[in-house]
């Protein structure tokens, strides 16, 4: 029987990922480019690019626009990771608000150099292709279509969305998918449609201070549960705080958490899932960084561990493809018609016209291609901030090592002030993230969340060292 050879692009793969495993071909070195390596290999210009997207696939080289291919840098790891957090586990009302709203305020201010933002770059997104569907379905709106796609929104869009979820091994009915005017509209209805005034909201603890000011609107108590950046809540924890108090649901982000960027492993998610179910209590999933993971590293979408329909899932396309745009989705399993009746109770619709643009793009295959473009532009600035991170900062710096999304969290050595330094910067022209905007009880004096999706912060050196000089 004759031995099967695998095929041509794929031998040369081979060859070349082991050249870079063995350190032959060095990161951020040039591979081949396609004309020379026809010439080398006796191959036609196809079976060398076969050979070089697997490899990309791999994460093992990148593409480069109007300069070819490169072997892909490895995240630096000469900076240790935080640890698990240890937050007071009592149930609090909440006062943050006051407080984040005046951090933020400086914070968007064009002036500043956005280390603190919360929005990746805007250059980032095809905005003007984007804006070509948008018009197109403006012109096409029929006065029919002003009226036939209020809540749960347009069935295109949605059909778009189920597709993605099917891609990602998880089969999500359109029907369960309500589309909402951003992640936060989202957010709202979810906790809206689980709890009433006072009741008991469990959350991570750093947390987005979204949704720490989402609860203290609503009139709830948030629980702090301590966590790791690279394995979610702390089960223990989360099992004791269950017992304790009458917790009406959770609200956590189990891909890229803001601030600390970790990806909660698929068993701790299904353990944690199993601990839910058998307190009936809902969880409520922040996943608007999912796509933004880095090419070797696909999250795990937690709706493929949702017999029960138990997760609410809350994603949008503000940071991934339209911000402004203001479109989100929340895939509510078994609570989607209460989601669907607060959203016609609340606001009605979300704009038809751009959902309209929105799903002829998704549909058109253009989102994919960016995706691919905006992960290895986002890796490759996760790995300059990295570095100067490990250069520049004092001895001692924690930093959790990004897989995706934009964000680092900074854990300085005890006796940093991140207020103070918060101040110092802004004076300088630098806006950061201090920790205590992601504690409901002002914790993480001495962390930082830094934003690294900005393409003019490069040479990322350059803000880094001047905003060293500023630690005290």
């Amino acid at each position: 029987m004759p031995i099967h050879q695998p095929p041509r692009y794929q031998q040369l793969a081979d060859e070349l990922s082991r050249q870079i495993r063995q350190g032959i071909l060095q990161p951020g070195e040039a591979v081949l480019s396609v004309r020379r390596a026809c010439q080398v290999f006796d191959v036609s210009p196809v079976t060398i690019t076969q050979a070089y997207y697997l490899l990309e696939s791999q994460g093992l080289i990148e593409a480069r626009p109007r300069s070819g291919y490169y072997v892909r840098t490895r995240l630096p790891q000469v900076l240790n990771a935080p640890a698990m957090t240890a937050p007071t586990t009592d149930a609090a009302e909440l006062e943050v608000s006051d407080f984040i709203f005046q951090i933020l305020d400086s914070v968007k201010d064009p002036v500043f150099l956005p280390l603190g933002s919360s929005f990746p770059d805007p250059a980032l997104f095809p905005l003007e292709k984007l804006g070509q569907h948008l018009a197109k379905a403006a012109r096409h709106l029929t006065p029919m279509d002003t009226v036939a796609h209020l809540s749960p929104g347009h069935e295109g869009l949605r059909r778009q969305i189920a597709l993605r979820y099917l891609a990602q091994g998880a089969s999500v009915s359109p029907s369960d998918i309500i589309v909402v005017s951003g992640a936060m509209e989202g957010l709202n209805l979810c906790l809206q449609a689980v709890t009433r005034p006072g009741d008991v909201v469990a959350i991570e603890s750093p947390a987005f201070y979204a949704g720490l000011q989402a609860i203290e609107r609503l009139g709830l108590k948030a629980i702090e549960i301590p966590t790791h950046p690279h394995e979610g809540v702390n089960i223990p924890a989360l099992a004791a705080a269950l017992q304790k108090h009458p917790v009406k649901a959770c609200l956590f982000m189990l891909n890229f958490q803001n601030p600390m960027g970790g990806v909660v492993p698929r068993a701790n998610r299904q353990a944690l899932l199993a601990l839910l179910r058998q307190y009936d209590v809902p969880l409520i999933e922040d996943d608007v960084y999912a796509e933004l993971h880095f090419p070797d590293a696909l999250p795990v979408c937690t709706k493929q561990d949702d017999p029960t329909r138990q997760v609410m899932h809350v994603s949008s396309f503000s940071k991934s493809l339209a911000p402004g745009y203001r479109i989100g989705w929340v895939a509510a399993g078994k609570y989607a018609e209460k989601v669907r009746r607060l959203k016609l109770a609340t606001s009605l619709a979300t704009s038809i016209p751009v959902q309209m643009g929105l799903a002829a793009y998704l549909q058109s295959g253009g989102f994919d291609n960016h995706l691919r473009h905006l992960r290895q532009q986002l890796m490759r600035q996760a790995e300059q901030m990295m570095n100067s991170l490990s250069r520049y900062f004092p001895v001692g710096t924690r930093v959790a090592v990004p897989t995706g999304g934009y964000f680092l969290w900074v854990e300085l050595p005890e006796g940093h002030d991140a207020l103070a330094i918060h101040q110092r910067a802004l004076a300088q022209g630098i806006s950061v993230a201090p920790g205590p905007i992601f504690s409901a009880r002002g914790g993480y004096a001495h962390c930082l969340r830094l934003n690294f999706g900005h393409t003019h912060l490069s040479p990322a050196g350059d803000s880094i060292e001047k905003l060293s000089r500023l630690l005290g």
